[in-house]
């Protein structure tokens, strides 16, 4: 199956038993590559602008159910460009129950060449508006 989806350089970044660079194989290195584009501002890569997903310029947003659909929408544009191992079955935005100021973010996916259904649970974090004096 590996070899059907691929691999890459592990995310974040470590090393494996003999010390070289590790690699993340089939279904984990399609969760990692998600978990790269989800966490890239657009822009924030030099040589590649264009590179990442449209969530970040949502930070300073309320959190209301206008954001939830404008996460969805940056999210699926974002997975629909960067990373064509996937179909994209549902996004859905909830708030956190621990924080005020986090939304979690869950994504359900299709690998494309094994027809296997996945999920991603991604959290996003806001900067909650101050209350007026």
């Amino acid at each position: 199956m590996a070899d059907i989806i691929g691999s890459g350089i592990a995310f974040p970044l470590r090393v494996d038993w003999r010390g070289a660079l590790a690699l993340a194989h089939g279904e984990e290195d399609v969760q990692e590559a998600i978990e790269v584009i989800l966490g890239t501002a657009l822009g924030e890569r030099p040589m590649r602008p264009e590179f990442g997903c449209g969530i970040h310029d949502l930070v300073f947003d309320t959190i209301d159910a206008a954001l939830g659909g404008r996460v969805e929408r940056e999210i699926r544009n974002a997975l629909a460009q960067w990373e064509p191992r996937i179909e994209v079955l549902d996004v859905s935005v909830a708030l956190s129950p621990e924080s005020t100021a986090a939304v979690l973010i869950e994504i359900t996916y299709l690998l494309r060449a094994t027809n296997s259904e996945r999920n991603l649970v991604y959290p996003f974090y806001v900067i909650p508006a101050e209350a007026a004096p």
